[in-house]
C-alpha cells in the first residue's frame, strides 16, 4: 500500500509540474515574442491573460459563484488531504506480541528497528544499515537499506539478511511471517592509485 501511494504522490507532483513548466514556458514564449497556436489562451505579447470582459462573463449568473466557491473548496481539501497525508507518521510506534497466553505484549517499533540495524551491520560485507517498520501493529513491514562495501556480494548479503536478521525477528514477535523490502546500495570508495 505505502509503494502504491508513494507511485501516486510521485505522479500526481510529476503531472503538476509538468503541467506549471508548459503553461510557463508557453506564457514566457509568447511574451517574448513567439507565435502561439490558434488554440492558445492568447495570442499577442502586449495582451493581457484575463480581459475585464472574461474576468466579468459570469459574474452575474446565478450558478457562478456556487460552483467557483464549490470547486476552490474541492481543490482546499484535496490539498489538505495530500499534506496530511505527506506529514503523516510512516513509522511505526509499536508492535503487538502474542505471547502466548492470550494477553499479548507491545513492542517498541524503535527497538526492533535498531535490533534489526545492528544484526544487519554485523554481516558481512555490509558497511551501514537502516531499517524502518512500517504497516500496522499486527501486520508489520520491514523496510531495509543496506550501505555494502564494495567487495560485498549483494546476493548473499540479502541471503543472509533473509536467513538471520529476518529470520531471528519473526521468531522474536512470534511472527510467521514479515514482509520485508530490502535496498541495496554500494558505498563508494576512493579509486586506488596504480604506480
Amino acid at each position: 500500500m505505502t509503494g502504491v501511494r508513494t507511485k501516486v504522490n510521485r505522479v500526481l507532483l510529476t503531472l503538476a509540474g509538468l503541467l506549471l513548466v508548459v503553461a510557463g514556458g508557453a506564457t514566457l514564449a509568447v511574451g517574448l515574442g513567439v507565435k502561439p497556436p490558434s488554440w492558445w489562451i492568447y495570442d499577442d505579447r502586449h495582451e493581457v491573460l484575463l480581459t475585464e470582459a472574461n474576468r466579468t462573463r459570469w459574474r452575474d449568473e446565478g450558478w457562478w459563484w456556487p460552483v467557483v466557491i464549490a470547486v476552490l473548496a474541492v481543490l482546499l481539501l484535496l490539498a489538505l488531504w495530500w499534506l496530511s497525508a505527506e506529514l503523516r507518521r510512516h513509522r511505526l510506534a509499536a508492535l503487538a506480541v502474542d505471547t502466548g497466553d492470550g494477553d499479548g505484549a507491545e513492542v517498541r517499533g524503535r527497538a526492533v528497528e535498531d535490533a534489526l540495524g545492528d544484526e544487519a551491520e554485523r554481516l558481512p560485507g555490509v558497511d551501514r544499515a537502516r531499517v524502518l517498520l512500517r504497516g500496522r501493529r499486527d501486520s508489520p513491514e520491514v523496510r531495509a537499506g543496506l550501505r555494502l562495501e564494495p567487495a560485498a556480494g549483494p546476493r548473499e548479503t540479502l541471503e543472509r539478511l533473509v536467513g538471520q536478521g529476518l529470520r531471528n525477528a519473526r521468531g522474536s514477535l512470534g511472527r510467521d511471517e514479515l514482509p520485508a523490502e530490502v535496498v541495496l546500495k554500494a558505498a563508494r570508495h576512493k579509486a586506488e592509485r596504480v604506480s
